[in-house]
């Protein structure tokens, strides 16, 4: 697609740098991308032959170009992730925005609580997440809450508070969740401690808490304790439990990102698993549309970007199933592993993403099913049949004033279009333009042939047109002694009137009813079918006309040269060598004699 002239100029003036290119119409940007070289990414849109229809329609709205000039193909990346954020271009994908994400936090007090929050607060809190699950986020709290006995209240106990005994200790303490700090009943060294192995836990550390009350179990269980032992113990296998189901392949594997990436014509579907001690302490999924036909190497990168700055992720091995261009990310390795743990771990989000791209698949097939159902539901609740139409046929005439008179008929099953069903058809008993004896014909035709080979009747047929055009069919239908056994309606052209069997008033549907939008497109799908079948058959018959009225040329030798080269205009561009290969020398200078006569009589 060749560019505007005002484009043009503006992509001479393009450096061949690295740096990152907006794309404006009259209300503002529509696209933000990123080059090495400007210049030859920029002109590329303009002069690739093979773009698809979204890139096609993105040159076309393409009004103004602006640049920005970087050092490297790196700070292209960020700037180009950066502006795609700010300005949400229509072509562009648009990444997700994580602000509304839970954390949990440790407070910045005397006796610390663990509270899910939303809003991060900068008064020297601890924050941990963000968490894409609200459920996980959740089951880890609750984990927490079991193991340790911590204050739910917000109190602010500071010393001077507690010792003027101000509050009282509340249900909580009575139920054994909180030791009581409020009134001084619990000290603030082994509270510390408990926050000390949540913040190990919560960095996807078990191995703190556990050895604390591992030792505090056997301590127990060696004074003869029993009960606390016990408590201690299961305390001790729901930390093992949570492990069992957290742990990936051991626990030397720490501090990795793992992204898989698997798509499908209209989507690219992503997952993210956070790895830290060898446990997966966050996982995230999801699905972008695509703009323009990106590939899963384009699409990939600068969802890792959004989604470490949104997890805050801070390491320094990233696991993908695509081989992706360098990341600005200094000090961060990038791999496809082969073999080991690591391809484990990459396997397990790989199957995580194509459970994800199946599911939605899934889920679109069964919408489609379900809106198809509906369709021909109401079909049949407009048209009070018995019956759901899941066969329905339409026929349709066409000719030109009164030549090469022909029919068509288009079958859709399920309310979808079934071609490998749809027929023309020759009309051979009616001489002229006769619409009504033409249908009767095409009618006949098509039932007699189905009712010979035993093959299923449809639920329902369409004419196009009014009650003459039904009549026909009908009558068609009581010859075959077939009436009675597959419902027929007319659609006429003028003001979408259904027209029904022994009724002279048409059945007006709702304008906005499934019944009549599946019905004008079945009209025009058998009115396009009709009409190209028409036209080609009508030029070819003016093609050979033409042709075989040259004299000294016989009729095979006119299909010959128009069924290798399809039209006149083409013959008459080949030269008299190509001619005589064709056709021999002296039915070539037959022709080519032809030909050049016509020039001088137009000349």
């Amino acid at each position: 697609m060749a560019a505007k002239a005002h484009l043009q100029e503006q992509i001479r003036q393009l450096p061949h740098r690295p740096g990152v290119y907006k794309y404006f119409d009259d209300e503002g940007i529509i696209y933000v991308g990123k080059a090495v070289d400007l210049r030859k990414r920029v002109s590329s849109y303009f002069t690739k032959q093979d773009h698809n229809k979204k890139t096609q329609q993105l040159v076309k709205n393409i009004k103004r170009i602006e640049f920005t000039i970087v050092d490297s193909e790196s700070d292209a990346f960020l700037l180009e992730n950066n502006l795609i954020k700010q300005h949400q271009p229509k072509y562009n994908i648009l990444l997700k925005d994580g602000k509304t994400y839970p954390y949990l936090c440790l407070t910045n007090e005397r006796f610390p609580r663990l509270i899910p929050t939303r809003k991060k607060i900068n008064d020297g809190s601890r924050y941990y997440g963000p968490y894409a699950n609200l459920t996980a986020m959740n089951v880890i709290l609750e984990l927490i809450r079991a193991l340790y006995p911590l204050r739910t209240c917000t109190y602010n106990l500071a010393p001077e508070n507690v010792a003027a005994g101000k509050f009282k200790v509340c249900l909580e303490y009575h139920l054994g969740n909180c030791k009581g700090p409020c009134e001084g009943l619990q000290d603030e060294e082994t509270y510390n401690q408990y926050i000390q192995q949540i913040r190990s836990m919560l960095s996807g550390n078990l191995t703190v808490p556990k050895a604390y009350f591992r030792e505090r179990m056997m301590a127990a269980a060696q004074e003869q304790q029993y009960e606390l032992a016990h408590t201690l113990k299961k305390k001790l296998d729901r930390l093992d439990e949570f492990q069992a189901k957290s742990t990936v392949v051991n626990a030397s594997l720490s501090n990795i990102d793992v992204f898989s990436i698997a798509s499908n014509e209209k989507s690219s579907f992503i997952n993210y698993l956070k790895v830290m001690n060898g446990s997966i302490i966050l996982t995230q999924s999801l699905e972008v549309q695509k703009k323009l036909d990106e590939t899963d190497e384009e699409i990939l990168p600068p969802l890792i970007m959004q989604m470490r700055e949104e997890f805050e992720s801070e390491s320094k091995e990233i696991l993908t199933n695509v081989a992706l261009p360098p990341l600005p990310l200094p000090g961060v390795v990038v791999s496809t592993p082969q073999i080991g743990d690591k391809r484990k771990l990459l396997e397990l989000s790989i199957k995580n993403v194509l459970y994800l791209r199946k599911e939605k698949e899934s889920m679109n097939d069964r919408s489609k099913d379900l809106n198809e159902v509906r369709i021909m539901e109401t079909i049949k609740k407009d048209l009070r049949l018995t019956e759901l139409p899941k066969h329905i046929e339409c026929f349709d005439n066409s000719n030109f004033q009164g030549d090469n008179p022909v029919a068509a008929m288009v079958c859709f099953r399920n309310a979808k279009p079934s071609k490998k069903d749809y027929r023309h058809y020759h009309i051979k008993t009616v001489i002229g333009p006769n619409d009504f004896d033409s249908m009767y014909e095409v009618v006949t035709r098509r039932y007699r042939r189905l009712v010979d080979e035993g093959a299923s009747l449809p639920q329902l047929v369409i004419v196009d047109g009014g009650k003459g055009q039904l009549s026909m069919a009908v009558k068609a239908l009581k010859d075959l002694n077939l009436w009675g056994q597959i419902p027929v309606i007319g659609i006429a052209k003028r003001l979408e009137e259904i027209y029904v069997p022994n009724d002279p008033l048409p059945l007006y549907i709702d304008k906005k009813s499934e019944s009549l939008r599946l019905f004008q497109r079945m009209r025009d799908e058998v009115h396009r079918f009709g009409i190209t079948f028409h036209r080609n058959r009508r030029d070819a018959a003016t093609l050979k006309t033409e042709l075989t009225e040259v004299k000294g040329l016989g009729p095979a030798t006119a299909e010959k040269l128009l069924s290798k080269f399809k039209s006149v205009k083409k013959i008459r561009e080949l030269s008299e060598a190509e001619l005589v290969a064709e056709i021999g020398k002296a039915k070539a200078r037959v022709l080519l004699t032809y030909f050049e006569q016509q020039e001088q009589a137009t000349e």
